[in-house]
């Protein structure tokens, strides 16, 4: 398996692995591989990696800016991440998650945010602050990861392709 900068040729694969493995996620509003496209469209996707096996896409990770209290400080959003539903459970969306963070702090970002799962992103070092808010979320399942310096406090907003439907 490789990982790679997404390219081009890429973009319907991650599409069609991205519906499929949200497609039986009860909190998913079914819009991850819009939201991707949108970023892509806006020069938002900030990192965008592909898992490959022989050259076939099998999982994807995208990080895009985040605005907090209004301002781009540095911090980005994790996700969507998706792994193709038959290769799940071999750590594949753990290995992009890693190579994608490793990328953030080498590119000088500061820290990085997530919505997801705590016991999954935990171990990646995300940790809950009560100091970042994401509006409408319940706050346990908001994390941040510092980077670099310590962390802002106030509401976060995701890039406007998170919107897409």
């Amino acid at each position: 398996m490789e990982i790679r900068l997404e390219e081009p040729k890429d973009a319907e694969a991650i599409r069609r692995i991205t519906k499929a493995a949200f497609a039986s996620i009860e909190h998913s509003s079914q819009t991850e591989a819009e939201i991707i496209d949108a970023l892509r469209s806006a020069g938002a996707l900030t990192i965008s990696l592909v898992a490959t096996e022989e050259a076939d896409v099998i999982g994807h990770i995208a990080f895009s800016p985040v605005m907090i209290e209004g301002e781009h400080l540095g911090w980005y959003g994790l996700g969507p991440v998706s792994v193709a539903p038959d290769h799940q459970k071999k750590g594949i969306g753990a290995l992009l998650i890693r190579e994608g963070l490793s990328r953030l702090a080498k590119a000088g970002a500061k820290g990085c945010v997530v919505l997801g799962e705590p016991d999954y992103y935990k171990r990646f070092g995300f940790e809950n602050d009560p100091g970042l808010v994401l509006e409408g979320v319940p706050a346990e399942y908001f994390m941040r990861l510092v980077l670099d310096g310590s962390a802002p406090s106030g509401r976060v907003d995701y890039h406007q392709g998170f919107n897409a439907s």
